[in-house]
């Protein structure tokens, strides 16, 4: 069995259509919504955790990708500069999976990586840019 979560953004033509659900009708594959927003007539996203053969995975990718859907691997991950950020709350307010809150009565914003599901929302939220995307081979070796 193979299993990866992917990022999956949806334009907004295709937002309103179903192709998620093939991917168990049309290609034997199961899915875990780990995070999404999605809505009619506007872009969203969803991140999902698919696993079947490595065969339906590599077709249903294809389908998603027929259908209009961008597909990016979460072979990255979300880091906060601590120094750039103020605090100010912005990204706790779209955060879907609570990875990102305030502490009270500090009022300081935490992030707790493990929670976090790669939405992005953070990053285009926050305005002081304190919040980015790095490859998790590129923070590995930024640990090191």
């Amino acid at each position: 069995m193979y299993s990866k979560i992917l990022i999956l953004h949806f334009p907004p033509e295709v937002a309103q259509k179903a192709v998620v659900c093939h991917l168990t009708r049309k290609f034997d594959l199961l899915f875990n919504i780990l995070g999404a927003r999605v809505s009619n007539r506007k872009d969203g996203y969803m991140v999902l955790e698919i696993s079947g053969t490595r065969d339906s995975f590599k077709q249903g990718v294809r389908f998603l990708k027929d259908q209009g859907v961008r597909v990016s691997s979460a072979e990255q991950e979300i880091w906060r500069d601590t120094e750039k950020c103020t605090h100010c709350g912005a990204c706790t307010a779209v955060c879907p999976s609570g990875a990102l809150f305030i502490k009270r009565p500090e009022m300081e914003v935490v992030y707790d990586k493990d929670k976090c599901t790669v939405c992005e929302l953070c990053i285009v939220t926050c305005p002081t840019r304190a919040m980015g995307l790095y490859s998790k081979k590129n923070t590995e070796d930024m640990m090191q």
